[in-house]
């Protein structure tokens, strides 16, 4: 008896760690290694650095957003034609437009005005709407035969018929400063967060409705006579090289509607 214990007191320890190392190799195999791979990724999570995702992952993904925005556009006047709904007025001029180039540009009116390479020699009459990626751009106000002048969305002078997308609530957008517009508000409580989205109206007398304009980002729901937000333009307006020029809405006028610009 004696002789065991003196045994057990001098290989305990060695005994522990062979038994330890037995079971440990025996869950490796049964993990296939997994168990080893998960205790490093533990120990070492408080020491890796977050890296940002590269440029082409972010493009990537902007390119899948495009792509399923298009399919579910097509697949929208699919179904309208299947079911014999009339189009909206941006859908039944989608495949109407022509590109232009942005020739001219003055520095004291850079975000009213802008000049394009298309005139009346292309088609382009008072009232074409001009958009580009992201949305409106505004519409033209003036022509010579090969080129026209745009008035901006973001021109303080400019009034737009706009919705929130989310709950419907309409208001008239204009300019306001920078790459922003300032939309008021028709109701006096209306249901508008920060990051709504904001698109022209169905009852505009300007533009086809539902063109993209831009997302909320900021909220004076005290403001009178009646409520405001400030609106950041999707299109990126004091940039554009290229834009798309579509035809003017045509629009029956109904005496007793307020007119919308």
């Amino acid at each position: 008896m004696q002789a065991i214990r003196r045994w057990w007191e001098r290989y305990s320890l060695q005994t522990f760690l062979v038994a330890g190392a037995v079971c440990l190799a025996g869950l490796i195999r049964q993990s296939h290694g997994t168990v080893i791979l998960e205790g490093y990724q533990l120990l070492s999570r408080p020491f890796q650095i977050v890296k940002a995702q590269p440029e082409e992952l972010l493009d990537a993904r902007v390119r899948e957003l495009k792509f399923r925005l298009t399919e579910l556009e097509e697949q929208n006047i699919k179904l309208k034609q299947q079911m014999n709904l009339p189009l909206t007025g941006y859908q039944t001029q989608r495949y109407q437009g022509m590109w232009a180039t942005v020739i001219g540009r003055s520095a004291d009116a850079w975000w009213q005005q802008m000049i394009i390479n298309r005139g009346q020699n292309d088609g382009v009459v008072v009232g074409s709407v001009v958009v580009a990626q992201g949305g409106l751009v505004g519409r033209v106000t003036d022509m010579s035969g090969h080129s026209a002048r745009v008035l901006l969305v973001s021109d303080p002078m400019s009034q737009v018929g706009v919705l929130i997308t989310r709950s419907r609530f309409a208001g008239t957008l204009q300019g306001y400063k920078d790459g922003q517009g300032l939309m008021q508000f028709f109701e006096r409580d209306p249901d508008v967060k920060v990051g709504d989205i904001v698109h022209t109206s169905e009852f505009s007398q300007l533009y086809p409705a539902q063109i993209p304009v831009g997302r909320v980002i900021s909220i004076n729901i005290d403001k009178q006579p009646a409520p405001e937000a400030v609106v950041e333009f999707t299109t990126p307006v004091g940039a554009l090289e290229y834009v798309k020029v579509y035809p003017a809405p045509v629009k029956p006028t109904m005496g007793t509607e307020k007119v919308i610009k």
